[in-house]
């Protein structure tokens, strides 16, 4: 404490002061002299006692702060006593508080990014080994022309898939990055309804399934016409996937105070109920998932929706179908 210049400039600026007055009592009387004396002896005293104090004190907080620099987020710096010391210690554990859910925060983010990073790799694995070994056979002379045909189709296929399933990818990290900047222009849902109907016309044709669209006009509200159609497309398309030949596909819509609700209900073979909390999971493919299923349509869904002040819930059935419904707030 005392090789600190400033303390060494204080101690000399009081014994000076005290000195004077003692030196300036000493004209009236010695006894005042000396009490002069005394008086400034205790009053430095109690200064460098209380002064030497707050150095322990300030030296207990550099502590702690070394400890959270290496990562020891557990003690309690605590205080409940006034003074600007006892504010700076609930400070520094304020700090130290949220130091701690930034790193928890950073360590999930790590894992989510090591299971993606897992996932995509396995997703991408699959149709990769099959190309390659397509391709190995597409170089043998001898192979028949309907077998070439065949295998040119199917690399064809695959890397369709590839390309939708990257393609996908990126869009819900931009969504998770919060790069996607989302209008709030007015939206009409009859025309999202039908902006998003017309990629699922063909497969729905083929399929020989209805469509029934119930709801006003001028049922509207906030959001991103492009991006909100990107994920009815992907609901749809689950339903039409899940519905069979001849089933039906039910859409309604509606307004009130609060939120405008859309609703989307097929009559296909539904969803396993252990499955059902885990279908907006990406890379998650339930029981009756296809064969070719990727599982991150109903993720990115789901990311879109709720990234424009949105909600999307889920009830199923099996054997009696599905109904997911959306609401935007207001």
């Amino acid at each position: 404490m005392l090789r600190n210049r400033e303390i060494q400039y204080l101690l000399f600026a009081m014994c000076s002061i005290s000195l004077l007055s003692a030196a300036a009592a000493a004209f009236f009387s010695l006894g005042a002299a000396v009490l002069v004396f005394i008086s400034s002896v205790l009053l430095i005293g109690c200064n460098l006692i209380f002064t030497s104090w707050r150095y322990r004190e300030i030296e207990k907080l550099s502590g702690y702060l070394r400890q959270i620099s290496s990562g020891n987020y557990s003690l309690d710096v605590r205080d409940n006593h006034e003074g600007e010391l006892s504010i700076l210690k609930n400070d520094i554990y304020k700090v130290t508080l949220m130091l701690t859910e930034h790193g928890s925060l950073l360590q999930q983010d790590k894992i989510q990014l090591t299971d993606a990073i897992s996932d995509i790799s396995h997703q991408l694995k699959t149709p990769l080994t099959s190309m390659i070994m397509m391709a190995d056979l597409l170089g043998d002379g001898e192979l028949p022309a309907a077998k070439r045909t065949e295998f040119t189709s199917n690399i064809r296929i695959q890397l369709e898939r590839i390309e939708w399933l990257i393609s996908s990818l990126l869009k819900i990290s931009k969504i998770d990055a919060g790069t996607v900047l989302f209008k709030k222009d007015r939206i009409w849902v009859e025309k999202l309804i039908q902006k998003a109907l017309e990629p699922v016309l063909i497969p729905m044709d083929i399929k020989e399934q209805t469509v029934s669209i119930q709801g006003e006009s001028n049922v509207s509200f906030l959001g991103d016409l492009n991006w909100t159609a990107e994920a009815v497309i992907n609901i749809l398309k689950n339903c039409v996937e899940h519905t069979g030949e001849g089933g039906v596909i039910a859409i309604t819509f509606e307004e009130n105070a609060l939120f405008t609700e859309i609703r989307i209900a097929d009559n296909g073979k539904g969803i396993a109920k252990e499955d059902l909390p885990y279908i907006f999971k990406r890379f998650y493919k339930g029981k009756n998932a296809s064969e070719g299923s990727i599982g991150i349509g109903l993720a990115m869904a789901h990311s879109i929706i709720t990234s424009q002040n949105g909600n999307i819930e889920v009830k199923s059935e099996q054997e009696k179908g599905t109904q997911f419904c959306i609401k935007f707030y207001k």
